[in-house]
Order: structure tokens, then C-alpha cells, then sequence
């Protein structure tokens, strides 16, 4: 079952996004199972919505390529995560980057 997964990490800075982005390679490198990926900041937190086919392929993701780098970059603290059964996905343009 497909299923969106938010997170928020609060004491995450854009740069160490960025880095953790870099070296995992999730944008070169697709997770299997991922389908789309949203990053922002607020009030020094890092808040993530994701589309994955189920919750599996996420803590796949997690376990295999996200929580090795995140622990060789020590970054503070740990995510709060809530995985829930996707009801509807609209993405106009699936293959369309937008970055600031």
C-alpha cells in the first residue's frame, strides 16, 4: 500500500540537508519505491513529505542509505516520523525539479 511519510527534525540546517543530499544521492540515485520528495525549513526545523509504494521500501531507504550518512555526518537529534496510508497523489510534472 502506498503511503506518505512526514518528518521533522528540528536542529537540521539547510546545509547539512544539502550535504546529506549530496552524499546519499537519493535526486542521482532513486530509492526504490520513491516516488516523490519535499524539503523545507521553519523554525530551525526540517519538515519532509514523501510518497513511497509502502512504508517497507521508506525504512529500506532509511536503514541502508539514509541513517549511515546521517550518523557519519552527526546530526543532532532524531527525526519525528509519521508514515500513513496514501490516499491521493497529484503531481503534474513527476520529472520537474524545483529548488531555491
Amino acid at each position: 500500500m502506498a503511503v506518505m511519510v512526514i518528518l521533522s527534525w528540528e536542529g537540521v540546517t539547510p546545509e547539512q540537508y544539502d550535504t546529506l543530499r549530496k552524499e546519499v544521492r537519493w535526486l542521482e540515485e532513486a530509492p526504490v519505491g520513491g516516488h516523490v520528495h519535499t524539503a523545507a525549513f521553519g523554525d530551525g526545523t526540517l519538515h519532509c513529505t514523501d510518497v513511497w509504494n509502502s512504508a517497507e521500501d521508506f525504512q529500506r531507504f532509511v536503514d541502508e542509505r539514509l541513517m549511515p550518512e546521517v550518523q557519519r555526518q552527526g546530526l543532532p537529534g532524531q527525526p519525528e516520523i509519521e508514515v500513513l496510508p496514501l490516499h491521493e497523489l497529484y503531481c503534474p510534472v513527476p520529472d520537474r525539479i524545483l529548488a531555491t
